[in-house]
């Protein structure tokens, strides 16, 4: 359920951008331009939580 939702929030959050984007540049909103690019973001957002250690840090 998590990569799903990931996805989901990758593409809403690429989406918003490239409303943005084009809306400023005064072009055609195309709403298949998001596809990849919340892929992508999606990837990343999986491999910097792979990455990133789960234990705590210890108290000193």
């Amino acid at each position: 359920m998590r990569f799903i939702m990931t996805f989901v929030w990758a593409f809403l959050l690429v989406t918003v951008v490239n409303y943005l984007a084009s809306s400023i540049k005064a072009v055609d909103f195309v709403l298949e331009a998001g596809y990849v690019p919340a892929a992508a973001l999606a990837i990343l957002v999986f491999v910097l939580a792979a990455v990133i250690p789960n234990e705590s840090t210890p108290d000193y």
